[in-house]
């Protein structure tokens, strides 16, 4: 890799990678906020009512995010109406209430069924040992070009159902509501054919997490308001109970690697089970790897287990660290710090590092046949793209000179300042126009 971006290019690339919601009145646009859950929800997700039964299933479209609730304990229902060549992903966070009680085997299952009901797939993510109650995001496909499969291949309406795992799915009474956000992506078949088989040989060694001084870089408390990071050292602090989130661009024939550092507190008390828990998750919301480490006070570090250079055959793989990796894009690092640090250490904020790396040269994609939805999914960005697409290639490509980043963010502001400043004028002459 190149250069690692320097600490003013990074916080450009901060305000660059906060999304947005567009306001065609010139607004102020709306910023992810937290809510009583403690998560930011994207700001621009649309409120959609969960179905009790498939029958009455809302529709999920491509390229957006919904906002929902998942109560009582058994299934809700949402549909996704699909032709019969692209594969569809979605992907549904369940936020707990943060001062709820869960249980290691609780969490949340999603599975995408046909209009007879057939599974193409399931997916269940749970809070584990920690018992800390954060975000879990589960995801499902159907998946049109899976070889020998004879169900889920065909356009028509299909189901997804979201619904707790564990022992909420037992108790007796009512339990407390999760809120949910949902999204759905689509992603279209290859021009021609490639390889059906999971790739072969690939360096499986454990990677070296780059060395070097942090810099600061707050975390996010979703995916909407994840902040974009490069290959480096990235320093943030994090409470008992609280999770935050990144986006690392990883391009078409690279490696990532990454590992997580949580900071001492100065003396033992004890000690915390899986206390410190870091997941990675793929542009659709996929989990591909996550690990944990315990808590005793001292600095304490874990890393993801090595993963495969970004490839399409990838997907053939029965490692979810493997078939994970299946398409270039944004990938989300995920940090949680178990509540239960507070009973043994405080309330008090810890020092956390990230080291992330992104090895490899860039390599071209599959050759789609269209376009997938949204229209920026399974890509870095095309070359000398401009807005976010040019910031997420030249952090993917190993960063960026604080020179240039500003000459270039400054220039375009100078280039509109100039054109508004042009239209004002012509205007003031010419008021009939």
């Amino acid at each position: 890799m190149g250069g690692r971006t320097t600490a003013a290019a990074a916080a450009l690339l901060a305000l660059a990678a906060v999304p947005v919601a567009a306001d065609p009145a010139g607004a102020v646009p709306a910023r992810a906020a937290t809510d009583a859950t403690g998560y930011a929800f994207d700001p621009a997700a649309r409120p959609l009512a969960a179905a009790p039964d498939p029958g009455g299933a809302a529709a999920l479209a491509p390229g957006r995010t919904y906002r929902s609730t998942l109560t009582g304990r058994g299934p809700v229902w949402f549909r996704l109406d699909l032709d019969g060549t692209s594969n569809a992903y979605v992907s549904a966070t369940a936020v707990p209430p943060a001062d709820g009680e869960v249980a290691a085997s609780d969490g949340v299952k999603v599975s995408v069924q046909d209009a007879d009901g057939h599974a193409c797939s399931y997916d269940t993510r749970l809070f584990g040992a920690s018992r800390s109650p954060h975000p879990v995001t589960a995801w499902g496909a159907r998946e049109s070009g899976v070889k020998g499969r004879s169900v889920c291949r065909d356009a028509g309406t299909y189901y997804v159902a979201v619904e707790r795992a564990g022992r909420a799915t037992a108790t007796t009474g009512t339990p407390r509501p999760w809120q949910l956000e949902l999204t759905a992506a689509t992603e279209p078949p290859l021009v021609e054919a490639g390889p059906t088989g999971a790739p072969g040989d690939w360096d499986s060694a454990s990677p070296t997490p780059p060395a070097g001084a942090p810099k600061a870089r707050e975390g996010g408390a979703g995916f909407a308001g994840a902040p974009l990071v490069g290959e480096g050292a990235w320093q943030t602090v994090v409470r008992p109970g609280q999770t935050v989130y990144y986006r690392v661009p990883v391009d078409w024939g690279q490696r990532l690697s990454a590992a997580a550092e949580l900071g001492g507190t100065g003396e033992r008390r004890g000690y915390a089970v899986d206390a410190l828990e870091l997941a990675l998750y793929n542009p659709v919301r996929a989990h591909v790897a996550d690990v944990g480490a315990g808590y005793d006070g001292t600095r304490k570090a874990t890393a993801l287990p090595p993963l495969p250079p970004v490839a399409h055959r990838n997907r053939y793989a029965t490692r979810d660290a493997v078939a994970g990796m299946r398409f270039a894009g944004a990938y989300y690092l995920v940090v949680h710090l178990s509540e239960r640090v507070a009973d043994r250490f405080g309330t008090g904020p810890l020092p956390l590092t990230l080291r992330v790396g992104v090895d490899g040269t860039p390599g071209p994609g599959p050759g789609y046949a269209g376009r997938p939805t949204p229209g920026d999914a399974f890509r870095v960005a095309s070359p000398g793209g401009g807005g976010e697409d040019g910031v997420l290639r030249a952090v993917a490509v190993g960063g960026i000179g604080t020179g240039t980043l500003l000459l270039a963010v400054l220039g375009g502001w100078t280039l509109l300042a100039r054109r508004r400043a042009g239209q004002l004028r012509a205007s003031a002459q010419n008021p009939t126009a």
